[in-house]
């Protein structure tokens, strides 16, 4: 047979396991609600170099241009030179020119040119016995006035008379020189010779940048016949916004890219044109510009094939330093009327107010607020507020 088991009270060694378990299960569960660190991209505030800039793009032109124009009236002889064509001071014929012979007069002309001479001839008679006229009333007059028997209106109407009476001697004498002047040009002169060619030589050395007639033709005194220059002297003009161009200075560095070359030129700001004028963008916008004159340093070996009316785009360095405390300007966001930024300590996003200073567009220069190596947040925005845990990822 079994022996009964004892009766008394049941050992109580595990009785405190449940109570673990359910301590242990309450601590799993709440790190499981935890709310999950925010992820963030992040760069750390580093000494470098950092400079200010202001882009745009710009068009290159020969300082010094000509204008050869055609010294008299005749007929222009074909001009051989293309563009480019090179050409010497005072050795290169630009143009040749052979004056048009006066053309002389058939029989009717001169038959009308005569009958207008003969009237001006007889206009100059008549005119001159109405002075001698007026004149001799003159006199008399003045004797009567000097005697006292005429009042002194009727002195100044003599006067008047005889003013008028001569400069109307004096317009008969300019109708009959202008009669003559017609009436000289004669049959017999259709024989003599023609007059000489003239012969237009370049003034300045250089290049044929346009040919304005090439043709035959005939032209007037001053007709425009070819542009010169030399496209080795260049310079660039800029429109920058006047805002910009408000703040560049003379003597500013530029840099020239873009331009067709592998490496960017060098150039140097030589004006900013003291007045702007208004353009419209291409969205419509009315704008301010104003025009930047930019000295090309860079030497002519490294750019030979840089012309005139080319496009560059043109980078005015406003400002630069070689070593300063900059951050990426994602960074930094503005609060109120000062700037701020999510710095990451202890793993919670510290919000820290900065003081910023000269900007690239790209990193922002530092002055107070951050030190070296501070992990700032980039692009915060609304999801990111202060004390908030965070957790940086590689970007």
């Amino acid at each position: 047979m079994r022996s009964p088991l004892p009766s008394g009270p049941r050992p109580r060694r595990f009785r405190w396991l449940p109570y673990a378990l359910g301590a242990a299960l309450i601590v799993v569960v709440g790190f499981g609600l935890r709310p999950k660190p925010a992820l963030v991209e992040t760069a750390r505030a580093a000494f470098g170099p950092l400079r200010a800039t202001v882009s745009e793009e710009g068009k290159t032109r020969i300082k010094q241009r000509y204008v050869v124009s055609a010294p008299v009236s005749g007929e222009l002889r074909r001009i051989p030179y293309k563009p480019g064509a090179e050409i010497v001071a005072n050795e290169t014929l630009v143009a040749v020119i052979d004056p048009m012979p006066a053309s002389p007069l058939d029989a009717r002309n001169r038959a009308l040119a005569t009958a207008r001479k003969n009237s001006a001839t007889t206009l100059l008679e008549k005119t001159r016995t109405s002075h001698e006229l007026a004149k001799s009333e003159l006199r008399r007059i003045e004797q009567m006035f000097a005697s006292r028997t005429v009042s002194p209106q009727d002195l100044e109407s003599a006067q008047m008379r005889e003013t008028a009476a001569a400069r109307e001697v004096a317009a008969a004498e300019g109708t009959l020189r202008q009669a003559e002047a017609e009436l000289a040009e004669s049959p017999a002169t259709a024989g003599t010779a023609a007059p000489a060619p003239v012969e237009v030589r370049s003034a300045v050395s250089g290049r044929v940048l346009h040919v304005f007639q090439e043709s035959v033709r005939v032209v007037t005194q001053g007709t425009p016949l070819v542009e010169l220059g030399d496209p080795a002297d260049l310079e660039v003009v800029v429109e920058m916004l006047s805002r910009d161009g408000a703040a560049i200075a003379p003597g500013a560095r530029v840099e020239l890219e873009q331009w067709g070359g592998p490496l960017a030129l060098a150039g140097r700001v030589r004006l900013v044109e003291p007045a702007a004028f208004t353009k419209i963008s291409a969205l419509g916008v009315e704008e301010q510009r104003v025009n930047v004159v930019v000295d090309i340093t860079t030497p002519l070996a490294q750019r030979q094939s840089l012309g005139d009316n080319f496009r560059v785009e043109a980078r005015v360095v406003l400002w630069e330093n070689p070593r300063v405390l900059k951050v990426p300007s994602a960074g930094l966001f503005r609060r109120g009327t000062a700037w701020a930024a999510y710095v990451i300590r202890s793993g919670r996003a510290r919000l820290v107010p900065v003081q910023a200073g000269r900007t690239s567009g790209t990193e922002t220069q530092v002055e107070a607020g951050l030190q070296e190596g501070d992990e700032v947040i980039l692009y915060p925005g609304d999801r990111v507020h202060d004390g908030q845990r965070v957790a940086p990822i590689e970007v």
